[in-house]
């Protein structure tokens, strides 16, 4: 199958007018110029690398949009597959906590069935999902069952979180309060200073609670042992990035300060942060922001945290503000993370690699926002709008538009 007449973004510069042929699910060539055959005209839209997203904490609010409001797990999972694919998300390692009470969503037992139901379901998604295992040092129990879960091959990336008040991403406790009771919907002024004293001892107690590193070191170890990438989480200072590099992380999500991404950069970690906040141009919690991180050099990664679509609007924005090179900033959301973690058969539009790939209608040098057209995986439309319909139905006969062209 060939894709002519697009714009395509390769890892050192931009093609303005360029052709792809897909082979079985590969990219098996990149020419300059229109296709040397008949093949679907692109209508000069731009053509990225499929994103590949290691943080995306989407299917918990999926699964329970609201307090108490539960859905089944395999049905989030399904409906969020296909507004990933429709955001030009090929890759994407879904984030699962064991953090909380026994109640909570995040409780230990329903994370675990959680990571059972994407891995049952898994080969059966538009987008290549994974799991990312959020590892909170604060529960200890969460280790033997993680550990388990790796050596059954359940878990795709292990991140290390620390989310107790008065240190990382909640070092202010006032903030802490501040955001929690907003995102739950409350106002804290509205609370009256008993609840919120009451808010604030149990921030200390939680503050107060234990936290066995040598849990922590026992999962670093087997995850190691099976190749599996470790992420440090909310690095607040170089100690603290300098304790988790001796952990054997390489990669440090949302580093809450510049001195913390400038620590791991110097160590040789892949700093991620995420791409609402790069997009927004600050962090929801008052933290680093990561659009200055970029602007510093020491960001190799964006991430969707929670919304799916900012992957690709912020990479604009970075391009669209001069930061970076349209190719340069597509790496933070394709190649770049692709290499943090292992995946050397995608990422790029170079032979060899998988056809996972997004045609996106927009202009890098205008203030507009990108719009997905197409997505593929492995040559296979995993989403089409309208428009890709139309250019298919004029320059393709029926069937012809098949994996095996």
């Amino acid at each position: 199958m060939w894709l002519t007449d697009l714009r395509l973004v390769l890892p050192d510069r931009v093609l303005e007018r360029g052709a792809l042929n897909i082979r079985d699910g590969q990219i098996a060539a990149v020419i300059e110029g229109d296709a040397p055959e008949p093949g679907l005209n692109g209508a000069g839209l731009i053509a990225l690398p499929g994103l590949i997203d290691l943080h995306g904490d989407m299917l918990e609010r999926d699964i329970e949009p609201r307090p108490g409001a539960r859905f089944p797990i395999d049905l989030a999972l399904f409906e969020l597959d296909k507004r990933l694919a429709a955001s030009g998300i090929t890759t994407a390692y879904a984030a699962v906590s064991f953090s909380w009470t026994a109640s909570d969503l995040r409780s230990q037992q329903t994370a675990q069935t959680i990571i059972e139901t994407i891995n049952a379901h898994r080969h059966h998604l538009h987008v290549d999902t994974r799991v990312h295992a959020r590892f909170e040092v604060t529960n200890p129990n969460t280790g033997p069952i993680l550990a388990e879960m790796l050596e059954r091959g359940w878990v795709h990336l292990v991140s290390v979180m620390d989310h107790t008040p008065g240190q990382g991403q909640y070092k202010n406790v006032e903030k802490y309060v501040d955001f929690i009771t907003r995102w739950m919907g409350f106002d804290p002024f509205a609370l009256g200073d008993d609840l919120l004293d009451r808010l604030k001892n149990s921030m200390v107690v939680q503050a107060a609670k234990p936290r066995d590193w040598s849990i922590v070191a026992e999962v670093a170890r087997i995850a190691s042992e099976r190749g599996i990438p470790i992420a440090s989480h909310d690095d607040d200072t170089a100690a603290k990035v300098a304790q988790q590099a001796e952990l054997g992380v390489t990669i440090s999500e949302f580093p809450v300060s510049l001195e913390a991404a400038q620590a791991a950069q110097a160590r040789g970690l892949r700093v991620i942060m995420g791409a609402p906040n790069a997009y927004r141009g600050e962090s929801n919690t008052g933290n680093l922001s990561a659009m200055d991180a970029i602007r510093a050099g020491v960001v190799d990664i964006l991430a969707t945290d929670y919304f799916p679509a900012a992957m690709l609007h912020a990479a604009f924005r970075v391009a669209q503000r001069g930061i970076m090179p349209l190719h340069e900033a597509i790496k933070l959301v394709s190649l770049n993370p692709a290499d943090a973690i292992g995946l050397t058969d995608r990422g790029a539009l170079e032979v060899g690699r998988r056809a996972d790939l997004v045609l996106v209608e927009g202009d890098p040098a205008a203030s507009d926002h990108p719009r997905v057209r197409a997505t593929l995986r492995e040559g296979q439309f995993i989403f089409q709008d309208a428009m890709i319909a139309r250019l298919t139905s004029a320059h393709l006969a029926p069937g012809e538009l098949t994996h095996e062209n």
